[in-house]
């Protein structure tokens, strides 16, 4: 029971974290917004944030699960500060690095989205978001 509210208060503590990221972006503090996710990353996962980045696309989850055991939460922790690194990126009209980490942020929700076994709305939601901005973005390309 002690890991469940361990996991569930590092969850609650992602949403808020997130929530404020999101807010520093919006209020164009791109700065702040950077320096508190490089933070995120060591804080919720032990690694710093070039350690993750450096990850191709293709190998995350084999290299994060097989190689230095993280866990399926651990994923979906990345996943967030995957995604709000993108948002950060998109709103710097850095499109192509903001591209790479949607996409990579995708790929974790998905792999999170099968191994759960349970279904959730916030998931769902969260890779219809993924997958629109990254559409949004290919079709900048274009």
């Amino acid at each position: 029971m002690y890991r469940k509210d361990f996991i569930l208060r590092m969850i609650e503590m992602m949403a808020e974290l997130v929530a404020g990221i999101l807010g520093l972006i919006k209020k164009r503090n791109f700065e702040k917004a950077s320096e508190t996710i490089e933070n995120a990353y060591t804080d919720f996962l032990q690694q710093d944030a070039v350690f993750f980045r450096n990850i191709k696309a293709g190998q995350l989850i084999d290299k994060l699960l097989k190689e230095h055991n993280y866990t399926n939460d651990h994923l979906e922790i990345l996943a967030e500060l995957f995604y709000v690194e993108a948002e950060l990126l998109f709103a710097q009209e850095k499109t192509a690095e903001s591209k790479e980490f949607y996409e990579k942020a995708l790929i974790l929700c998905e792999f999170a989205d099968k191994e759960m076994r349970t279904f959730s709305f916030e998931r769902q939601s969260k890779i219809s978001l993924l997958q629109s901005r990254i559409c949004q973005l290919s079709d900048l390309k274009k």
